[in-house]
């Protein structure tokens, strides 16, 4: 009878270690929600031109899944950098705020690899603190990616621009605005980030 017993425990436990094993929450499904985005800080300095620059940016983005393949969101960024040619002259500071929105588009979410598309729209302001003006603009990305899921919930995530166009103007009087756009898969700009699905 306890041979009985151990045995049909044993089976339970095995039973119950299988179905967790299945149920892995590894991917992406209907209804998820995510936050991810990316963080940078860097300094650069030429001794011989006596020149400094330093810069921050951070731009955090929240996606939901409307269906199992397509997410939609939004997302805001800052950027600061700081500029000194020569030393003891006053510094030049830019600072940048955007906001945006993006759908994506993913060929296997629910695995713990995929890649998506992305369509994403944004809007920009630069404030040159220097020459007291600002510069606004308008841009639109279509850009590949890629998420590589590290457990349930935290995935790295890697994108860079494909396809992209970009309206800005500077807010003083007689300003012309500027156009532009762009084509390629330039590798040396490869943005990467951390995903959080909840």
């Amino acid at each position: 009878m306890k041979k009985l017993i151990f045995a049909a425990a044993a089976l339970f436990a095995f039973g119950v270690s299988n179905a967790q094993e299945k149920e892995s929450t590894e991917g992406f499904k209907n209804g998820d929600i995510f936050i991810s985005g990316s963080f940078n800080i860097g300094s650069s300095k030429y001794t011989e031109d006596n020149y400094k620059e330093s810069s921050f940016s951070v731009a955090p983005s929240v996606g939901f899944f409307v269906t199992d393949n397509i997410a939609i969101g939004g997302t805001i960024g800052y950027g600061s950098s700081k500029v000194t040619e020569n030393e003891g002259d006053p510094s030049t500071k830019i600072n940048t705020l955007s906001v945006g929105a993006f759908g994506r588009y993913y060929t296997t979410p629910a695995s713990k690899f995929s890649v998506f598309g992305q369509l994403g729209v944004a809007y920009s302001s630069t404030d040159f603190d220097a020459l007291d003006y600002k510069v606004n603009g308008f841009g639109v990305v279509l850009s590949p990616g890629v998420n590589y899921f590290l457990n349930n919930n935290f995935a790295i995530e890697a994108s860079w621009g494909a396809l992209s166009y970009t309206n800005s103007k500077p807010d003083f009087d007689g300003a012309e605005t500027s156009n532009s756009f762009e084509f390629g898969l330039d590798l040396d700009n490869i943005n990467f980030g951390l995903l959080y699905k909840f």
